[in-house]
């Protein structure tokens, strides 16, 4: 085994002929987020707002009016993540996982804290955003659990040795990393803060990928 700390560029350039783990996400989605609950509560609690903001989820958009106090915690959410290194380097070993996984659950209690801070502004925008992170998160973890329950690997030691088990987690965790990027630029639309076109944002702009989510039901 062996340790690295490498942001995805340095990462890819320096595995371009190496077989130590695959280079990038394959073209299969082993995890969709199930956002169900979220996208039908945002739908009874905006969808008939006329606000200064339009927000974009996954299959819909709503139209809010954030208040100063939404705004300022949001200004502090993407100051906190925005050198989160889970949200941008590239693992390439057993120590890099396990401190994305550590990273991811340091990202959820603070996630946490600050809907703590807006337990005033509970039916508001920001709140309804960083549920969806968490909700991310969780499924996530949850998916990254199942991977270590595999009846083949029961008389492993490591599961992440195999091939299969480590692509399906770094499969998963690009889609999470889409997932919470996509989150956080609604975030700074909420805040009225310009995306830097450096910043990890910028690299998944666009629309959400709808493949990434299981569809809402029907209205």
């Amino acid at each position: 085994m062996f340790t690295c700390d490498l942001g995805i560029e340095t990462y890819r350039r320096r595995t371009l002929n190496s077989d130590i783990l695959p280079l990038m996400r394959r073209g299969i989605t082993p995890l969709k987020f199930d956002m169900s609950e979220l996208l039908s509560r945002a739908r009874r609690q905006f969808n008939k707002r006329v606000g200064d903001v339009t927000l974009s989820l996954p299959f819909i958009s709503i139209s809010v009016s954030p208040k100063d106090r939404e705004q300022q915690i949001a200004r502090e959410v993407l100051i906190r993540l925005k050198d989160r290194r889970v949200l941008s380097a590239w693992e390439c070993c057993d120590d890099c996982v396990e401190r994305a996984l550590a990273s991811l659950q340091e990202i959820r209690q603070l996630l946490v804290d600050k809907q703590v801070e807006l337990a005033d502004c509970h039916d508001g925008p920001l709140y309804l955003l960083i549920d969806a992170m968490l909700a991310g998160i969780r499924q996530f973890l949850t998916f990254e659990e199942t991977l270590k329950l595999d009846p083949d690997m029961r008389s492993r030691p490591r599961a992440r040795e195999r091939h299969d088990v480590r692509q399906n987690y770094f499969d998963a965790l690009e889609l999470l990393r889409s997932h919470l990027s996509h989150c956080l630029n609604q975030i700074a639309r909420l805040a009225d803060i310009k995306v830097p076109k450096d910043s990890l944002i910028s690299h998944y702009q666009g629309p959400w990928p709808s493949d990434a989510y299981l569809p809402p039901p029907a209205r």
